[in-house]
C-alpha cells in the first residue's frame, strides 16, 4: 500500500488519522500510481477519477483499454493447461458417448449450486441422464462422504463428478471406486492432504503440481473451463456430432453469480466472466435466476450487488436452514412456474434465516462485548452457544469481525458437546494457517480454510484451550494490524460531481469485488442534513456541498455502531464523508447516492 518514497502519515487523506470507525484515511495512490493515472487520463481520454481507480488497482497505461473492455476471447486460458484436465474431459466425453448416467455431487453454497447446474444443463443437452446430490450441511457436513457415494453408485451412476468439493475426500472417493463408479473431481479449494488416489482425475488449479496460474477461479469457473475442453474432445473424437453444441456463453450468468458470491479475486478471466455473465443475467434467460429476481423485487438491471447480496443469500438459505438441493435444482429449471415455486420457498427460508440471524447476532455481540470488556480484549473473538443454528455461524462470524475489527469465530454446539464453527479474518491475518496449527496440536477435531475464512469442528471441553492457543499465536500480529488499519481512498468528489455519467464511467472500471475493491470516494467538508434511522438500522442523510448542491446518502446497518452514532450526532455539521457512488432506482427514475462507509470530523 505504501510506496518506498512516502510513509502512510505523509499520505493521510485530508489529514484523517482516526475516523469515526477508528481508521486512518490514506491516499490509495503513491507518486508512481498518480503519474500512471495522469497518463491513463491523458492518453486514453478517461475521466480523472476512473484513471485513478485503474492505476490504484495496478492497471498499467498500456492495459487500461483492454481492462475496461474485457472479453472472454482475450482472457480465456487454455483449459488443457490445468493438470488432469484432458483426462477429466475425456471421461465426461465417454459418458456422453455411451449415454451412461452421471451423478453430480456438489457443495451446498452458491458456487456449488451454480457448478452443479452448469454441468447438469450441459449433460441434459446431450440427453445424458444425470442427478444432482447436495449433502445436508448439518447431518453430512462439507464434501463427499462414503455412504452417499456408495448410494450414488448403487443408483447406477457409472461416473460421479464432484464440483466445488472432493479434493480432500480420499475415503469417500475410494468408497465410490470400490462400488464401481469412476470419480472426477472439479474443485478449487486448497489441498489439505494428499490428493485422492482413487479419483479418475482431479482438476484443481490450486493443487501443487498445477502450473496454469488459474488458482483464482471459483469452482464454477473450473467447471466452465472443463466444459470447453469437453466440447473440444467431442469434436476431436466425432462424438455426438449429430447434436449441435450447447451455447456455453449463454450459461455465463451462473459463472458470474458463483464468481461474485464465492468472493474470488476479480482478475484475469474472472473479470470477463462477471462482465459478460451480467449481460446474460439481465436478459433473464435462466428461469431460476429470473424467478429469484422477481421474488426479491429487484426493479432494475441486475448488477454485482444484486447477485452478491440479494440473489446469492436466497440460494444459500436452502443450504443453511432448509433443503440444501433447492438452489441447484432451481438453476437447472426451464419451467418458469416450477421455478417460481422454488424461488418463493428460498425467499421464505431467507426471511427465516434473517430472523434467526438477528437473534443469534444479539447474543453473539453480548458475549463478544463481555470478552472485550473495557480493554483491548482477545486478539480473536470466539463466541459459542448450544442454541445457535450451525448453518448461520458463518454469517455471525462475519458480522462480529466487522463490529470488533478483529478475526472472529462463532460456534454452534450440539447436545453431544461437538461444535461446528466458522471464522472470518481481517486483511493481513491468515486464519487458515492458525486453524491448521490448532488441528496439529489436537485442539480441533478437524478444521481448514484459507486466509480470510475457516471452518472448524471442536469439542466443548477444549474450547478454553483453543482460545488460549489463538491468543498465544495471534495477539501480537492482530494488535499490529488493528493499530494500522486504514481506509484507502481513491479520490475526492463533490455533491455536484456525483452524477450518473460519473457512475457509469466508474462502472466501466469494474466489476468490483475481491481483489478489485469498490472505489472509495471522499466528499470533503459537506454538511450533513437530516440524518435519521430508516428500515433495519440504516442511517439516511443528505450531503450538501459548499455550492449548496446536494446528494442523498445512506449507511447500511450503521444503527448502533460507531459510524451511525457519529452521523446522528453531526447533524448540520461540516464533515468528511467516505463512501461508494451508487444508483438508487425508484419509481422509474434513477438518481445517484452515496453509500457511506466512514466519516470524519472536518477540521
Amino acid at each position: 500500500m505504501t510506496s518506498s518514497a512516502t510513509t502512510i502519515s505523509e499520505r493521510l487523506f485530508l489529514g484523517v488519522n482516526q475516523s469515526a470507525t477508528g481508521f486512518k484515511w490514506i491516499d490509495r495512490l503513491g507518486l508512481r500510481e498518480a503519474n500512471i493515472a495522469l497518463a491513463i487520463a491523458q492518453n486514453h481520454g478517461m475521466p480523472d477519477l476512473v484513471a485513478r481507480v485503474l492505476a490504484g488497482r495496478g492497471v498499467s497505461l498500456d492495459n487500461a483499454p483492454l481492462f475496461v473492455e474485457p472479453t472472454i476471447k482475450s482472457l480465456m486460458p487454455d483449459p488443457a493447461s490445468l493438470t488432469d484436465m484432458e483426462r477429466a474431459a475425456g471421461r465426461i466425453a465417454d459418458a456422453i458417448a455411451n449415454r451412461k448416467k452421471v451423478a453430480i455431487f456438489g457443495d451446498y453454497d452458491v458456487d456449488g449450486a451454480c457448478s452443479s447446474a452448469l454441468l447438469s444443463r450441459f449433460l441434459t443437452h446431450y440427453g445424458v441422464a444425470n442427478a444432482i446430490y447436495i449433502p445436508d450441511r448439518i447431518f453430512e457436513g462439507y464434501g463427499p462422504n462414503p455412504q452417499a457415494m456408495r448410494e450414488l453408485a448403487a443408483q447406477g451412476a457409472s461416473l460421479i463428478v464432484t464440483v466445488d468439493c472432493g479434493t480432500n475426500s480420499a475415503a469417500a472417493i475410494e468408497a465410490a471406486r470400490e462400488a464401481g463408479s469412476d470419480v472426477v473431481v472439479l474443485d478449487h479449494h486448497q489441498v489439505g492432504e494428499a490428493l485422492p488416489q482413487a479419483a479418475f482425475a482431479v482438476v484443481n488449479p490450486n493443487r501443487e503440481d498445477d502450473i496454469s496460474g488459474q488458482g483464482h477461479l471459483c469452482a464454477a469457473g473450473v467447471v466452465f473451463l472443463t466444459l470447453v475442453q469437453v466440447l473440444r474432445t467431442l469434436r476431436e473424437r466425432r462424438i455426438a456430432s449429430d447434436i449441435s453444441a450447447p451455447d456455453l456463453l449463454s450459461m455465463l450468468d451462473l459463472v458470474a453469480l458463483a464468481t461474485i458470491c464465492d468472493v474470488v479475486p476479480l482478475r484475469g478471466v474472472n473479470r470477463a466472466f462477471v462482465v459478460k455473465g451480467l449481460l446474460v443475467a439481465r436478459a433473464q434467460q435462466n428461469a431460476g435466476l429470473a424467478a429469484l429476481a422477481r421474488v426479491s423485487r429487484i426493479g432494475e438491471p441486475l448488477n454485482s450487488f444484486h447477485l452478491g447480496f440479494i440473489i446469492g443469500p436466497r440460494i444459500n438459505a436452502g443450504g443453511r436452514i432448509g433443503d440444501a438441493g433447492l438452489g441447484a435444482r432451481l438453476l437447472t429449471l426451464d419451467d418458469p412456474v416450477a421455478a417460481e415455486g422454488i424461488a418463493q420457498e428460498l425467499d421464505r427460508l431467507n426471511q427465516e434465516r434473517q430472523a434467526m440471524e438477528v437473534q443469534m447476532l444479539a447474543e453473539a455481540e453480548t458475549e463478544a462485548a463481555v470478552e472485550i470488556g473495557g480493554g483491548q480484549g482477545p486478539a480473536i473473538i470466539v463466541t459459542a452457544s448450544e442454541t445457535w443454528h450451525p448453518g448461520i455461524v458463518g454469517l455471525l462470524a462475519a458480522r462480529l469481525k466487522e463490529r470488533a475489527r478483529r478475526p472472529a469465530f462463532a460456534i454452534a454446539f450440539n447436545q453431544n458437546g461437538i461444535g461446528t464453527g466458522s471464522g472470518r479474518s481481517i486483511t493481513g491475518f491468515d486464519l487458515g494457517r492458525i486453524v491448521r496449527g490448532a488441528v496439529e496440536k489436537g485442539l480441533l477435531v478437524k478444521g481448514g480454510g484459507h486466509a480470510m475464512a475457516a471452518g472448524i469442528t471442536v469439542e466443548r471441553d477444549k474450547l478454553g484451550a483453543l482460545r488460549a492457543y489463538f491468543e498465544e499465536v495471534a495477539s501480537i500480529a492482530v494488535a499490529k494490524l488493528r493499530d494500522n488499519q486504514s481506509l484507502a481512498v481513491d479520490g475526492a468528489l463533490s455533491a455536484s460531481g456525483a452524477t450518473l455519467a460519473l457512475h457509469d464511467a466508474l462502472e466501466k472500471a469494474g466489476p468490483y469485488g475481491s481483489g478489485h475493491p469498490q472505489p472509495v470516494l471522499v466528499l470533503p467538508h459537506h454538511r450533513l442534513i437530516g440524518a435519521s434511522v430508516v428500515g433495519k438500522d440504516h442511517i439516511r442523510a443528505s450531503l450538501a456541498g459548499a455550492d449548496g448542491k446536494r446528494v442523498n446518502a445512506i449507511a447500511f446497518r450503521a444503527g448502533g455502531s460507531a459510524l451511525g452514532d457519529f452521523l446522528l450526532k453531526q447533524q448540520g455539521q461540516s464533515t468528511h464523508i467516505a463512501g461508494n457512488l451508487s444508483i438508487n432506482h425508484w419509481n422509474g427514475s434513477s438518481t445517484t447516492q452515496i453509500r457511506i462507509i466512514d466519516a470524519a470530523l472536518a477540521v
